[in-house]
């Protein structure tokens, strides 16, 4: 199971009070520390307020940090946990997608989801549809920017987004493109998203039994479907708290989430204290549970 981090910035109240040039600072001082520790990948939320309720405070945009630190940085996977697909026509989300990969040397993952957090989406002019609708969109802006990966012109017309001839150029440099991955718990349609479309399947702050037998279920689900379940990736978002403290009661999570089957976990171990002391910690349980920091 590979490990990643969280990259600070601000969406949980870890920069709270700080001046915005130290906050960065120590964003980027943390990637480098994180990719010198061995952790396989760095990602980043995509909010513009905080939570758990919106304040002012800092909050750093995502694509513009990925950005930075894809130049900051070497050898790691970057990418969002996971894009907030409402929130950009989903052409330009592919466009982004593909700069991203070229600046970083092909180590971009496009992580992308629905989304959820409605003052955001009010605040910023979004409106805020009914989940549903905010589902079918999401199905849409994967056909979109699957077709804007792919080879050629992107033309595709749904009743929520149209691309006529789109060109994108560059394309990133991955072969045979830009991983994508599909961000959510929801049984029916996001893992029906993540068969048809994804390279991964990301689910957030479940259970290992939980994620045990969804693994289970998706995979039945890919064979139904025609997918080699082979093919099919599976991660975590661990929730923060299950990992907040150092020592054995974390490691023993860490090795449990490692034999249920998951591909990735990905955790936040400086959202309370974004400093190099908490990553080393952090890599330390991980090596004490097992897990190859590479």
């Amino acid at each position: 199971m590979l490990v990643g981090l969280m990259a600070p910035q601000g969406w949980k109240g870890e920069y709270d009070g700080w001046e915005a040039a130290a906050a960065w600072a120590r964003t980027v001082d943390l990637a480098e520390h994180a990719e010198d520790l061995g952790f396989e990948s760095l990602w980043v939320f995509d909010h513009f307020h905080t939570v758990p309720r919106p304040t002012d405070e800092i909050t750093f945009e995502s694509f513009s940090v990925l950005a930075a630190l894809a130049m900051a940085t070497h050898r790691v996977r970057i990418g969002h946990m996971v894009v907030c697909t409402g929130f950009r026509n989903p052409a330009l989300t592919a466009k982004l997608a593909s700069t991203l990969d070229v600046i970083s040397g092909g180590r971009f993952e496009l992580g992308i989801g629905a989304g959820w957090k409605e003052d955001e989406w009010r605040a910023y002019g979004y409106g805020f549809p009914p989940l549903a609708q905010r589902m079918a969109a999401f199905g849409d802006h994967l056909e979109v920017i699957t077709a804007m990966f792919a080879p050629g012109r992107a033309t595709y017309e749904g009743p929520h987004a149209t691309v006529r001839g789109a060109y994108n150029v560059p394309k990133g440099l991955q072969q045979p493109r830009i991983p994508i991955i599909v961000g959510g718990n929801g049984e029916k349609v996001t893992a029906g998203y993540a068969v048809r479309y994804a390279d991964e399947l990301n689910f957030v702050f479940l259970e290992p039994d939980v994620i045990a037998q969804r693994i289970v279920d998706v995979r039945a689900r890919c064979e139904r479907e025609g997918r080699d379940p082979a093919t099919l990736r599976f991660s975590l978002y661990e929730s923060d708290d299950a990992i907040r403290h150092a020592g054995q009661a974390r490691v023993d999570r860490l090795a449990r989430m490692a034999e249920i089957g998951l591909d990735r976990i990905v955790c936040f171990p400086t959202r309370w204290s974004p400093t190099r002391e908490a990553q080393a910690s952090f890599a330390e349980d991980c090596r004490a549970a097992g897990l190859s920091l590479a």
